[in-house]
């Protein structure tokens, strides 16, 4: 049991400094960076996924992170940051961070995005202290599949999520708790 208790420690000890050490927080002068990571992250997006092209169109705003990095061994942790384009210009910009706990192992890196479709989901995220993905509005994750077959016209949530960019290994269930919140680069 004890070694098991301590296990668990150093598999904990090992995700926050992973994820302290290798996603550095956003800096002065950084914002131009990230801007960048964002630009070449929505052009992949695009050409990879129609589905995600057609929603930019009519989207209020799309919520982008193009980097997160998530490790874990029993616990878990992710971080990435991120940028909101309304009309094709940042507005502001967001982290996205998670802690989870289960069998997991492994490591990866991956992107998302969020097409905020209507007024009321772009206010809940402009008026919350913090975002929990699963509390406020719903969020529907879009999927090879789903995308073949979307349309401007079949999109009738208020939020659609597409990952992208996926390397490394992360394997195993858990319970995972992911929070997004706006940032003020200094």
């Amino acid at each position: 049991m004890r070694t098991l208790i301590r296990l668990s420690l150093v598999a904990l000890m090992l995700a926050v400094f992973t994820v302290t050490v290798f996603t550095q927080p956003v800096m002065a002068g950084d914002t131009a960076k990230l801007d960048r990571a964002v630009d070449k992250a929505l052009k992949k997006l695009y050409a990879s996924s129609p589905a995600a092209m057609d929603l930019s169109k009519t989207a209020k705003a799309v919520l982008v992170f193009p980097k997160i990095m998530k490790v874990g061994l029993i616990f878990g942790g992710q971080y990435g940051e991120g940028a909101l384009r309304m009309d094709g210009k940042t507005a502001d910009y967001y982290n996205t961070i998670s802690a989870s706990y289960g069998l997991q192992a492994g490591a990866q890196k991956f992107g998302y995005a969020l097409f905020f479709m209507d007024a009321a989901s772009l206010e809940y995220l402009n008026n919350s202290a913090g975002w929990e993905i699963g509390v406020g509005p719903s969020v529907v994750f879009v999927d090879e599949g789903m995308a073949r077959t979307m349309t401007t016209t079949t999109a009738r949530e208020g939020i659609y999520a597409f990952t992208f960019g996926q390397k490394g290994l992360m394997a195993g269930i858990g319970i995972q708790g992911s929070k997004i919140t706006r940032i003020t680069p200094k």
